[in-house]
C-alpha cells in the first residue's frame, strides 16, 4: 500500500494528519491531538503509554471493522481443529480464521477496506459502525473531525461518501457482509451527497493494478468523470 498505492499521498484519512515512509506521523500546525489521557475512553487492553505511542504512527485501519465479517467464519466463533496453542489448548477469533479460511485472507486483506489512520485513532474506533449524530456531540480528537460516542463513529464530512462506498464495496464482494439497518440508510445518504474525488478514484485505479479487482460500481462513475488513471 505505501510503495504502490499511497507514495504520493501520505495523509490520513480521518484527520488528514501527514505521515512519512517509515509510518511516522510528522507535526503539523493544521492539527493537533488532545490529550489522549483526558478523552474519556477505558483502555483496557492498552497501557496509556501505549496509546500515546500510538498516536506518533500510522497504522492501516479496515473501514469495515474486522469483526462485522470475522464472527461469520466458523473459525472466528468456535475454532478450528488445527487451531491449537502449543500445549494443545484450543483457540478461535481471528488468528485462526485467518490460518484456516482463504476466504477470510481475502476479505482481511483486501485493500480498499484499507485506509491509513492515526493509531490512536485507529484503536480509539475500534469496531464502532458508522452513524449520523447530532448537533451536540464534540469532536473526538480536537481538530480532527472524527467524533466518537456510544459505540458509534461519524466521520468528518470530507470522507463520508468514500467510506459509504466502501461499506457498499464490501458487501458487493463478499455475499457473507451484510449491512445492517440503520446504517444502510445513514450510508445511502452520504454516497448521494458527498461525491467521488480525484484521489478516490485515483486510488482505486492503483489498487486494481495491484490487487486484480475492480471496485467496479466507483470504477464506472470515475470513468465518466475522466479520473481513473494514475
Amino acid at each position: 500500500m505505501l510503495d504502490e498505492v499511497y507514495y504520493d499521498h501520505r495523509y490520513t484519512l480521518y484527520c488528514n494528519a501527514e505521515f512519512t515512509l517509515h509510518k511516522k506521523i510528522k507535526p503539523s500546525k493544521g492539527f493537533k491531538l488532545p490529550d489522549l489521557q483526558n478523552v474519556g475512553f477505558q483502555f483496557y487492553d492498552i497501557s496509556k503509554e501505549e496509546l500515546l505511542k500510538k498516536a506518533q504512527r500510522m497504522e492501516w485501519e479496515h473501514i469495515v471493522p474486522v469483526q462485522n465479517f470475522g464472527k461469520t467464519f466458523s473459525e472466528w466463533s468456535v475454532g478450528h481443529k488445527n487451531c491449537r496453542l502449543a500445549k494443545n489448548q484450543p483457540y478461535k477469533g481471528r488468528k485462526c480464521a485467518e490460518q484456516e479460511s482463504e476466504e477470510f485472507r481475502y476479505m482481511y486483506t483486501d485493500m480498499y477496506n484499507l485506509y491509513p489512520s492515526i493509531g490512536a485513532v485507529n484503536y480509539l474506533r475500534s469496531n464502532f459502525n458508522m452513524t449520523q449524530f447530532d448537533g451536540n456531540v464534540k469532536n473526538t480528537f480536537g481538530s480532527c473531525a472524527l467524533k466518537l460516542s456510544r459505540n458509534k463513529a461519524e466521520p468528518p464530512d470530507n470522507v463520508k461518501g468514500l467510506i459509504a462506498r466502501t461499506y457498499f464495496y464490501m458487501e458487493r464482494t463478499y455475499s457473507r457482509y451484510r449491512i445492517g439497518q440503520p446504517m444502510r440508510g445513514v450510508l445511502q445518504a452520504w454516497d448521494k451527497k458527498y461525491p467521488v474525488s480525484k484521489w478516490e478514484c485515483r486510488r482505486a485505479f492503483r489498487i486494481e493494478k495491484v490487487q486484480g479487482n475492480a471496485n467496479q460500481r466507483l470504477k464506472d462513475i470515475c470513468i465518466n468523470k475522466g479520473w481513473y488513471k494514475n
